[in-house]
Parts: structure tokens; C-alpha cells; sequence
């Protein structure tokens, strides 16, 4: 059982010890320190918070807003809803930050604490050091009786999230209507079950095929949207001759397709095929991680612009995006970033310009898929041990591949001409990622084989 303190959040599995998991006493504490830090930073104000469908959410809901509310602060409850809702409603109802209650794409019994900030971003890693610090050391003062927070319930917020997505310029509902899409959906029993299909009707699609659908919180597979987890959506969308299979997280900020074909878009085609409609109309530049496919630097340059890379992890990747003023950004792991809406990944918005292009070009999402560079990405991690000398590994790998060009702004990306493997230790899970791009997929796995190989040799030696 685990509990993980991060710049993503407070992430734990539920139930066991405190400060070992992710227990009641945990929740206060950190809620109150986040809480604390508000006040400091913002003198007061509201805190939007939010939740996926997990079996734990309103038992987490229920001790966060509490908290919040004791030390004088009010709560916009959206109750059910996504990780990108509550980030647009922190801006739009003017609050001092959020919280979303979602574990993402870990398996059901997890949950954590994703912390906003008052532009409804991922609060920075100074930020985060600094709340720990608070959690660490408590001296929390607590409002009295008189000052106690009020909680607002605020149950229309994805339609209000929708209404934003329809006004984007790029969006074209008209387009989509016309095209008469028939599309099935898979949202893994939370709050996509909802919120896809609404975001779907507003944009004129009729015919919805939806699978796990109802949000129970009961993951009927792993919640991950990987293609080996995506299997059922893929036969549906051949049974039922949907014209396109949409799969999200249990929070909604990650997206994959399935074409008409049963064949896997794949998460990292969903961010290029994105920007590429983007860059089409709208000139700039592009963001995505270390850990994401480089044909995004592809069709970037094709359309005249530039692409940089960021360290992994959204917070770092928004950075990177306003430095470069990108237009269009996000995570090869089917994040979508956009910032005419906001500063973050947001499979909402990713499937309202997704669906604009398919409809506009009059393509197939197979024929689309097929104009892009067919690069294959091996995915792969290790389980950590407690007692592993990450650092020694990384220094010895380093040593070993030090004739090869080396990125070490996160973990350590080694480059082999065209190739490409990237290592480096989660922000959300006690494992090292190990990712490798090639336009081979046998070159993909066996630069992934390898590179496990000479880790798990190290781990055992050092």
C-alpha cells in the first residue's frame, strides 16, 4: 500500500495507516495545509473542488470540503465531474484554487489530491514544496464558529464546460452535425460515462453506442485508455458500425481513439492529429514531453513551426507552453492541451476539434491516422523496490551510453540516430517508465529489452 507526495498531487490507495496510505487523517492534513496555503496566498476565497466516480470520492469529497470550509473557506462542490471542469470553473467563478479528487488512471483503489492554483493550473513544484512543508509541520488556526465556510453546489459545471468548448472558433458543430457520426463510447464506469455522451449531443452527434457508461466507480477494466484495455470498445465500433470508438480516464483529461476499422488511432497520434488541425488554421508552435512521440515535431514543421520538448508532467509541459506561446500542446499519453480554452490537458475539448476535422476533411479516422509518420512507441516500467539507489542507476547508465547523445532535463533520454529511449521515475507510481520510439516496432521493443535489462542488472549490483 502507498502513499505518494508529489507536484502531482497526494496520491495513496485507501484505507490501512496514516502515512503509510491515503487515510482520513491524511486527507485532513493535507487539505488543511493547501486550505492554509490558500488563505496566505489569497487572504480567502473560494476553492472549486470536483471528483471522479471512484467508490471512495464522496468520502474523500465529504473530508476536503469539510476541512477547507473549518479554516474559513468557502467550497464550489461540483460534486461528479472532470479534472479539466474544475479547472475552467476555477477561473470562471473566480476562485483562489481547486481541488480535484481523482486518482486518474490508477486502477480503483486509489485516490488522491490534484492541488490548482488561482489560474486553475497545476500548482508549480515550488508551490507544492511549500504546502508539503505546511502538511509536514502543522500550525494550522481554524476559523471560529462565526466564520466558518459556506458550501455552494454548482451541478451544471460540465454543461458550463461544454458551453465554452462550442464558442471556440475552431470548433464546428455545424460540420459535425452534418456528417452524421454514429460513435461509440467507453467511460470506464466514471465521470466520462457522463460527461462524453453530453459533450457529443451538444455538438449534434445522434447515434451513441455507449459502453460502461454508468459512472459507479467499478473500473470494468483497467482504466488506463491503452489498446490492450480498449479490446471491447474496438469490437463495439465494428459491431455496430460506429464511424468512430472514444475512450477516457476516470477524470477525463486523457483521450484515445479507436478507429472505424477496429484499429487503434493510438494515444499518441491523439495530440498530433489535434495539432495538426490546429496548425492548419492557426500558425505556431508546439509543446509535448520528453516521453511523446516526435512526430508531433513532424507535422509542427510541416506547417512552419516550432516544437519543443518539456520535462514530463503537465505542470511542466503548461511552462514550456507559455514560454514559447504555443498554440497547441500537451502528453503523448493522449492529453490535449489548448490554450484558447486553458492551460490544460482536457480530452473534452480534445474530441470537439477532433470530431471538427474528421467532419471537416471528410476522412475516415483510418485514412487520417494513415497520413501521419507511423512511429511505434514501446511502453514499458519496472516495479521499485524501497531500498533501490535510483541515483546510482542513472549514474551508471549514464556512464554506459555516455558516447551516445544524452537529455537529462528529466531522467535520462538516450538517443540512437533516428531512436530514442527515455527513463524515468513516476510522479504517480512507486515505478521507472521506460518509453522507446522507433519506425520499427521490433527496434521500439528491443531498445526498451535492453535498456530493462541493463536496469535490473544495476539494481541487483548496486
Amino acid at each position: 500500500m502507498t502513499l505518494i507526495k508529489s507536484i502531482s498531487g497526494i496520491r495513496g490507495t485507501i484505507g490501512g495507516e496514516p502515512g503509510r496510505n491515503l487515510t482520513p487523517p491524511d486527507i485532513v492534513k493535507f487539505s488543511a495545509a493547501y486550505g492554509q496555503w490558500i488563505r496566505e496566498r489569497n487572504r480567502g476565497g473560494s476553492v472549486v473542488v470536483g471528483r471522479d466516480a471512484r467508490i471512495s470520492g464522496p468520502m474523500v469529497t465529504a473530508l476536503v470540503t469539510a476541512t477547507l470550509q473549518a479554516l474559513g473557506l468557502d467550497v464550489i462542490d461540483l460534486g461528479l465531474s472532470t479534472t479539466p471542469t474544475v479547472e475552467v470553473m476555477v477561473t470562471k467563478h473566480a476562485a483562489a484554487g481547486g481541488i480535484v479528487i481523482t486518482a486518474s488512471h490508477n486502477p480503483a483503489q486509489w485516490n488522491a489530491l490534484k492541488l490548482l492554483n488561482e489560474r486553475g493550473e497545476f500548482i508549480s513544484a515550488a508551490d507544492g514544496a511549500a504546502i508539503l512543508e505546511m502538511a509536514g509541520h502543522p500550525h494550522f488556526h481554524f476559523a471560529g464558529y462565526q466564520k466558518i465556510g459556506k458550501r455552494n453546489i454548482l451541478d451544471d459545471a460540465v454543461a458550463q464546460h461544454i458551453e465554452e468548448i462550442l464558442r471556440l472558433p475552431l470548433v464546428r458543430p455545424e460540420a459535425i452535425a452534418a456528417a452524421h457520426f454514429k460513435i461509440a463510447v467507453d467511460g470506464v464506469n466514471s465521470a466520462g460515462g457522463i460527461a462524453v455522451p453530453q459533450l457529443l449531443r451538444a455538438l449534434g452527434v445522434e447515434e451513441i453506442v455507449e459502453i460502461h457508461c454508468e459512472p459507479n466507480g467499478k473500473f470494468a477494466h483497467n482504466p488506463e485508455p491503452l489498446p490492450e484495455n480498449l479490446s471491447e470498445l474496438a469490437q463495439t465500433v465494428l459491431k455496430s458500425e460506429a464511424d468512430l470508438g472514444i475512450a477516457v480516464d476516470p477524470d477525463v483529461d486523457r483521450l484515445a481513439f479507436v478507429s472505424e476499422d477496429g484499429s487503434m488511432f493510438g494515444e499518441e497520434y491523439t495530440l498530433v492529429a489535434v495539432a495538426d488541425y490546429v496548425l492548419s488554421r492557426e500558425k505556431g508552435h508546439t509543446v509535448s514531453n520528453l516521453s511523446s512521440s516526435k512526430a508531433l515535431k513532424d507535422i509542427t514543421e510541416k506547417h512552419g513551426g516550432q516544437y519543443f520538448a518539456s520535462a514530463v508532467g503537465e505542470v511542466n509541459v503548461v511552462a514550456k507552453m507559455k514560454e514559447m506561446n504555443a498554440v497547441i500542446g500537451g502528453e503523448g499519453n493522449g492529453g490535449v492541451i489548448y490554450p484558447a480554452l486553458h492551460y490544460g490537458r482536457d480530452a473534452l475539448v480534445g474530441i470537439a476539434l477532433f470530431l471538427s476535422s474528421l467532419a471537416e476533411s471528410g476522412k475516415s479516422a483510418s485514412m487520417l491516422r494513415a497520413q501521419y509518420p507511423d512511429y511505434h512507441i514501446s511502453k514499458n516500467k519496472i516495479q521499485l523496490d524501497e531500498d533501490v539507489n535510483l541515483e546510482r542507476v542513472f549514474l551508471a547508465l549514464r556512464e554506459k551510453y555516455r558516447r551516445m547523445p544524452l537529455n537529462e532535463t528529466d531522467g535520462l533520454k538516450i538517443h540512437f540516430d533516428n531512436d530514442w529511449v527515455h527513463l524515468r521515475r513516476s510522479n504517480t507510481e512507486p515505478i521507472i517508465r521506460i518509453y522507446a520510439e522507433s519506425d520499427s516496432e521490433s527496434t521500439a521493443e528491443n531498445l526498451s529489452s535492453k535498456i530493462i535489462d541493463d536496469i535490473r542488472e544495476l539494481m541487483k549490483s548496486l
